[in-house]
């Protein structure tokens, strides 16, 4: 991701003709602080229109459009899938980054909704470094809970490597926001082909180039939402796909 209050004052010289802000909300951000008149295409899986990037997703208005992938508002259903493939645990680990409140706040309520609805424990745990990380697994595992639901993040999905590690090292069964995770060897994910989020960021970067305006590009949503489930890992875990979760899987990792 660009630092983009970093290189502002160096814009105008180099005559940038449009920006592709697609760390998360806060690349987004940094790139509407800067500057009011470059094109900015932006990857943003909190709400754009709450996070103050545009003033509708149909009409973005002003200089910035781009893609809403939605990933937060999919955790009461990641909720749900993992408590199908646990469906004992009494206890379920949630592993938020908090810095982002809007969009900690927006994730915190979709999945406290939907463990109030279903009946679910749950212990909400926060991580914005590596070390975080390493101590929420800890207080999981010393409140013996018997499952983990890692949030949706830019941050998560940079570290999700050392997630799927600790997941594997602890034993804890793990649902994750894209594939990208389970081929790492997570357990389980669900949420949208991020590959087709960047290529429809690079389409709109090429129309903005071509002399169209941000304001006219409508913020994409996805309409398919991928659930991949790595059975190696399960056997490791010593879990038992249930029949009905294989049924639904768009894919399954052996």
């Amino acid at each position: 991701m660009i630092d983009c209050l970093r290189w502002r004052s160096n814009w105008s010289a180099a005559r940038v003709a449009v920006i592709a802000a697609t760390g998360g909300p806060a690349a987004g951000q940094a790139a509407k602080s800067a500057t009011a008149t470059i094109p900015i295409v932006f990857i943003s899986g909190a709400d754009p229109v709450r996070e103050g990037l545009v003033t509708s997703l149909n009409r973005p208005d002003g200089n910035a459009t781009g893609i809403n992938p939605l990933l937060p508002a999919m955790e009461g259903k990641r909720l749900g899938l993992l408590r199908e493939m646990v469906p004992n645990a009494a206890l379920i680990g949630v592993l938020l980054n908090p810095n982002l409140p809007i969009k900690f706040n927006s994730q915190m309520s979709d999945v406290q909704d939907a463990a109030r609805a279903a009946g679910q424990q749950l212990q909400i745990l926060q991580a914005s470094s590596d070390d975080e990380i390493a101590a929420a697994f800890a207080a999981a595992v010393d409140r013996r809970a018997e499952a983990l639901l890692v949030a949706a993040d830019p941050f998560m999905l940079s570290r999700r490597e050392r997630l799927v590690g600790l997941a594997a090292r602890y034993a804890i069964p793990a649902i994750y926001e894209v594939r990208e995770c389970v081929i790492t060897g997570g357990l389980m994910s669900y949420g949208i082909n991020l590959g087709d989020a960047y290529r429809q960021a690079g389409v709109y970067v090429g129309r903005i180039l071509k002399g169209e305006k941000p304001a006219d590009l409508p913020v994409l949503q996805p309409t398919k939402f991928d659930f991949v489930i790595n059975l190696k890992t399960a056997k490791a875990l010593g879990l038992t796909v249930p029949d009905k979760l294989l049924a639904v899987a768009d894919e399954v990792i052996e």
